[in-house]
This record gives structure tokens, C-alpha cells and sequence, in this order.
């Protein structure tokens, strides 16, 4: 295992800098569209039943798109609006001190040895507020591990897993639940007009798997990923050198202050949207955790809100802060640590653009799946078929949307075909969807993870990380496909109203 890591590391920070080696791989989907573009294929796309067309990005009508769009290929990049919004909140809590006093008393009242598990589990928990992890629990594993005497790289990967390679374990109810369902549903009335799908169709095995993840986790980070990263040197520009142990009664009057208004605003939040009349419940159907749900669409602004409130008030009660232009300062400097990532993020937002505009990734999505479909497997096998077919795909497609628009419509009827549920299906697809999130460096989110890494280690590169991240991806993918089909031959419920099979018609 240290060889082969040795060896992705050495081969993957022989790589170019993260910005550029998107900006070559725009060139290359450009070239491809164009060879491709004068190919017939018979591959068919289910959602508008033609065959799958490459587009050719070098065409004049398309570069004209290309440029003209460019900006707001840029400024409508999701990412970046989270990023930059949610770490301006974050910010200013993180300069003012409450957020290093808040880990000061957590320090001191959990044991050392169950800071991993802890950290994996709250990434996983953090998925109901959407994105948020990436911006949020990661810096924070780093800055927890540090505090605690170990290497801040080993809390990124710990939490990385969790927000990211563990995406679709979670104790409670998220917006993916029904934005899946959705896509399973209409894919299984493909074959039966009368099935219906259940938006928990998954959450019992969630659950189950929120604690496996857990687990697993905590051995690879400790057993794995702990051991080969202590050899970095911290050479960062953002090192702790405080004493973590202990706090003036000042600031501990200001964060227990800091701490009510918190709590305060977060119970103000909950009555706003407990009524069934809530304006922050979907107008659809008064859900809390649909995609369509206000309260969901407002997540980043409400996590800006509930940190930068509360960072002001322990800065003036804990002293930190004289007057406004502290707060803004503490702004300036949290966007300045940003730069990078922003100039990655352009080229980002442009090959993604092209890489979906050019069809390449449909086209090899749809082709998987039809191999996939004629090798007739038992029905274990086509689930662990499926998952590597989702995990692979992953690797090309980063949004699981979008993924499971273009292979539920294959796969869901096919499997129901041969006797396996549409909720097993689903569930099936989100491991697959998980596992190879983190260690594929077109999932939009990655660049900045390695913006973090670079705060500590100067050097870490994309090899860095995928390193960092390959056991994690590797025995999550071993673990968690094996979890599912002892969950299966035990007969545990998937989730509400989720069988196992269908009957074959």
C-alpha cells in the first residue's frame, strides 16, 4: 500500500498546477469534440430518446457561445458563490477568536482518541446543509487536529471522507433524498405506470451506513492516512502556535454570550419554519428538505448569518474587536486567502461548461450502461456491477443529477426487469456515487480542498491528495458495497416502503 501510494503521489504532483491542468483538459474536450463531432453513434439517451451527438466546441457558432458566455460561465459557477459567501461568515467568527475558543472547550471534554470518529461523523451529518461541509468542516478538521498535536492533513482527509466519500450516508432526511427519488421514480414508471417511490426509500440504510462510514473511517485515518502524512513538513503560512489548552474568563464571557445569541438565532429559525404555513416550506408540498424548500436554498446565506453574528458579538465582548473596520478587515483577510482558488475555480467553471456542452460524458456514461445491461449478471453481481459502473461515471460527471437523469432511465427498468427494486437500485448508485468523489480531481469542490491542504503543507499537490484520499475511496467502495448485500441477505428495510424486489411481470 506505501509503495503504491509513494507511487500516485510521485506521478500526480508531477502534474501542473491545478488551474492549468483544467485549462489543458478544456483544450483536449475541445479537440475530441471536434474528431468526434462527424460520428455516428447508435448510443441513445433516454431522456430525449436520440441517439447521443457530440457538439463541436471548435465550430464558429460555438466558440461565439463560448466567448460570450464566459463570464457568466464564471460567476454562475455553484461553487463559488457557496465558497465565497459561507467563508466571509466563517471569516470573521474565525478571527475574532470564537471559533478557537468553541474548539478549546471541546478539546477539553472530548478524549483525544474519538476526535477522528467525531469529525467523520459531523461531515456526514453536514450534507443537510447541501454543500456546506466542503467550506466548513474541512478547514475545521484541519484546524481540531492541529489543536490537538496532529497533522492538520490527516483532519482534511478524515473530513473529506466524511463530507464527501461518505455523501450518501446521513442520520436524517437531506434535499438529495427527494432530488433522487424523483429521477427513480419516473425511470420505474417507465416499465410500471403505477409505481411510486418513496422519498425515504434509502434512510434506514443511511442510517446504517452513517455509522459504518464511521467507523471504517476512523480505522483508515489512524491506520493509513495519519502514519504517511506526519512525514510532511508543516511549512504553511497558516499554523497555530497557541496555547489550545487554555482561555482568559474574558473570552470565555464572550463565547458563552457569542454561544446564546447563537443558540438564539438557531431556535428563532426553527419556530420561523416549524408551522405547516411556514414561507420556508416548499409551496409544493411543505417540505422542509426539498430542493425546491426556501429554508434549503437559503443554507449559505443562513450559515454566513449564524457565524458572522455571533463572531461579532464574542470579538466585542471578548476584546478582539474595537469597531467595524475590525470586522471588515477580518472579511479582507479571509478573501485574500482565496485567491487561488478563485483563478482555479474560472477554469474550472470553463471545462465543466464544455465538457457538458460537448456530450462526451453522456456518451460515455450511456455506453457503460449499455455494456453493463447485455452481460445478463446474477442479481449480487449487477448490484456490485452497478456501483463500479456509478463510481467510474463519477470520475467524468461530478453531479449526481445529472448522472442519475442520464442512468436511471437504463437502469432502473432494466433492473426491474430481472427482479431488483427501484429503491435497491438507488441505493446501489448512491455508493457508487460516493466513493470516487474524493479522488477525482473534476469534482468541483477538489481544488479548494487542496487550497486547504496548501495552507499547512506548501507542497501538497494533486498527487498529494488523491494519495491522501485513495484508502479511503478504496475500502469505502469494498466496505460499504459488501455492507449493502449483507443488509439485502439479512432482509433489513432500505428505507419506508422500500422493497427489495420487483416482481417480474
Amino acid at each position: 500500500m506505501t509503495g503504491f501510494l509513494n507511487a500516485v503521489e510521485k506521478a500526480g504532483n508531477k502534474l501542473p498546477e491545478p488551474a492549468l491542468i483544467f485549462f489543458y483538459f478544456l483544450l483536449v474536450v475541445m479537440a475530441l469534440s471536434a474528431v468526434l463531432s462527424s460520428v455516428d453513434f447508435d448510443v441513445v439517451n433516454p431522456v430525449t430518446n436520440e441517439a447521443v451527438r457530440i457538439n463541436n466546441l471548435l465550430s464558429p457558432e460555438a466558440l461565439t457561445v463560448t466567448l460570450s458566455s464566459m463570464v457568466t460561465t464564471f460567476t454562475g459557477f455553484a461553487p463559488l458563490g457557496i465558497v465565497l459567501v459561507a467563508m466571509l461568515g466563517v471569516g470573521v467568527a474565525e478571527s475574532s477568536g470564537f471559533i478557537n475558543t468553541g474548539l478549546k472547550k471541546m478539546l477539553r471534554v472530548t478524549p483525544k482518541k474519538l476526535l477522528t470518529p467525531m469529525i467523520i461523523f459531523v461531515a456526514m451529518f453536514s450534507h443537510v446543509a447541501a454543500d456546506a461541509g466542503y467550506v466548513l468542516v474541512i478547514p475545521l478538521g484541519a484546524i481540531i487536529f492541529m489543536s490537538a498535536g496532529r497533522h492538520p492533513l490527516a483532519g482534511i482527509a478524515a473530513a473529506f471522507a466524511g463530507v464527501s466519500g461518505g455523501f450518501a450516508a446521513n442520520m436524517v432526511p437531506t434535499g438529495n433524498d427527494a432530488l433522487l427519488q424523483g429521477f427513480t421514480q419516473a425511470a420505474a414508471q417507465l416499465l410500471d405506470n403505477t409505481y411510486t417511490v418513496n422519498t425515504l426509500c434509502n434512510l434506514f440504510f443511511g442510517i446504517g451506513s452513517t455509522v459504518m462510514i464511521t467507523l471504517v473511517g476512523w480505522w483508515v485515518t489512524e491506520r493509513i492516512v495519519e502514519p504517511r502524512v506526519s512525514k510532511l513538513e508543516i511549512d504553511g503560512d497558516y499554523q497555530h502556535n497557541e496555547d489550545m489548552s487554555s482561555y482568559s474568563a474574558q473570552e470565555s464571557r464572550g463565547f458563552k454570550v457569542a454561544g446564546l445569541v447563537m443558540m438564539l438565532g438557531l431556535a428563532g429559525l426553527a419556530a420561523l419554519a416549524w408551522p405547516e404555513t411556514s414561507l420556508l416550506r416548499s409551496a409544493t408540498d411543505g417540505s422542509l428538505t426539498s430542493y425546491g424548500a426556501p429554508i434549503m436554498k437559503s443554507i449559505v446565506p443562513l450559515i454566513f448569518l449564524i457565524f458572522i453574528i455571533p463572531g461579532i458579538v464574542y470579538g466585542f465582548v471578548a476584546g478582539t474587536f474595537k469597531s467595524g473596520k475590525d470586522v471588515i478587515t477580518a472579511m479582507n483577510e479571509s478573501m485574500s486567502k482565496m485567491g487561488s482558488y478563485m483563478v482555479m475555480a474560472f477554469f474550472c467553471a470553463m471545462f465543466i461548461k464544455a465538457f457538458g456542452d460537448s456530450n462526451i460524458g453522456t456518451l460515455i456514461a450511456l455506453a457503460g450502461a449499455d455494456v453493463l445491461k447485455t452481460m445478463e449478471l446474477p442479481g449480487e453481481a449487477t448490484i456490485i456491477g452497478m456501483i463500479m459502473l456509478t463510481a467510474v461515471v463519477n470520475l467524468l460527471i461530478g453531479s449526481a443529477s445529472a448522472k442519475w437523469a442520464l442512468l436511471s432511465p437504463i437502469m432502473v427498468p432494466m433492473l426491474m426487469a430481472v427482479g431488483i427494486s427501484p429503491e435497491l437500485t438507488q441505493a446501489a448508485f448512491r455508493i457508487g456515487d460516493s466513493t470516487t468523489n474524493i479522488i477525482t480531481p473534476l469534482m468541483v469542490f477538489f481544488p479548494l480542498v487542496v487550497v486547504y491542504c496548501q495552507r499547512y503543507v506548501k507542497s501538497t499537490g494533486v498527487g498529494t491528495l488523491v494519495s491522501m484520499m485513495m484508502p479511503y475511496s478504496v475500502i469505502f467502495f469494498i466496505c460499504w458495497s459488501i455492507f449493502l448485500l449483507v443488509w439485502w441477505a439479512l432482509g433489513l428495510p432500505l428505507g419506508v416502503n422500500a422493497p427489495y424486489t420487483y416482481p417480474i411481470q
